[in-house]
């Protein structure tokens, strides 16, 4: 067999790591509790287009959400509220390519859920909060990813006071990857709620599956 050249081996081997290494690198997107000049632009833009009568100030919020969707149906897009990739190039903005895939990826983002929503629970109480949202994107009933599943209106009170926005902690990452390895305490349940502060008389008519600490699972 021939033997393939020294210089040939290595600019194969940077170029398989160069394909592999940007296929790796997730895109970023904009999203409620997003924030900044790019956020601005989109406001700019849409505004500037009818869809949005709100004020410009760079932060991304219900209003600008409710024109993204509103954008995207005009243009029969993914309809999500969230500026990614296409969405992205209708409007006629460039995105970053994200620095980690934990910082965009479903396990960090589905952490920061647990962190706000479960923060002071068991641990399995926050693996169980993370399979609500798991069950939810299995569900017929509710969009189908994680990220559309967090972010869909009235969802999570976690996206309306900002706190999706921290940093989840290694017990609600480790929550989400149980969560997403299959284990679900919360026995299938759609919703959850806390008796001692939720004000919600429909979810109260819930069939309880299980309670676990603070919350009670329910179908």
């Amino acid at each position: 067999m021939q033997r393939i050249k020294k210089p040939l081996v290595i600019i194969l081997v940077l170029l398989t790591v160069l394909f592999y290494g940007c296929a790796a690198i997730p895109v970023a997107s904009y999203k409620v509790g997003s924030s900044g000049d790019q956020v601005k632009e989109i406001q700019q833009r849409l505004k500037d287009w009818g869809y949005y009568n709100g004020r410009v100030d760079g932060i991304y919020g219900i209003e600008t959400k409710n024109a993204v969707i509103y954008f995207q149906k005009k243009h029969y897009i993914t309809v999500d509220g969230i500026v990614g990739t296409q969405t992205a190039e209708k409007i006629g903005i460039s995105i970053p390519i994200g620095n980690s895939q934990t910082d965009s990826g479903d396990v960090y983002l589905l952490a920061r859920l647990v962190y706000g929503e479960a923060r002071g629970e068991t641990y399995k109480g926050k693996v169980a909060v993370a399979a609500v949202v798991l069950n939810r994107v299995s569900s017929s009933l509710f969009p189908n990813s994680i990220e559309s599943v967090i972010y869909q209106n009235n969802a999570f009170s976690v996206i309306d006071d900002g706190q999706i926005n921290l940093s989840p902690d290694a017990d609600a990452l480790r929550a989400a990857r149980d969560a997403m390895n299959g284990w679900d305490p919360s026995g299938g349940a759609l919703f959850y709620y806390n008796p001692s502060k939720s004000s919600n008389a429909w979810i109260r008519t819930r069939p309880i599956i299980v309670v676990i600490g603070n919350h009670r699972f329910c179908g």
